[in-house]
């Protein structure tokens, strides 16, 4: 169980990391709004997170 525990915890960070070199202050925002609207089944914050986070990627696009 703590060796599961450990990958989760590392697989997590990993994401935030990659998800603050490549979007910056913005794209770590947009990912902690959409984990707490999950956790707190909050369907408002996590589609402000989702949005955000999909206007950050679509961005170069648009």
């Amino acid at each position: 169980m703590p060796v599961l525990a450990l990958l989760s915890a590392v697989f997590v960070v990993g994401i935030e990391q990659t998800v603050q070199w490549k979007y910056g202050a913005t794209g770590i925002i947009g990912l902690l709004l959409l984990t707490i609207g999950i956790k707190a089944k909050n369907p408002a914050v996590s589609s402000i997170g989702a949005v955000l986070l999909a206007l950050l990627v679509a961005g170069p696009a648009l």
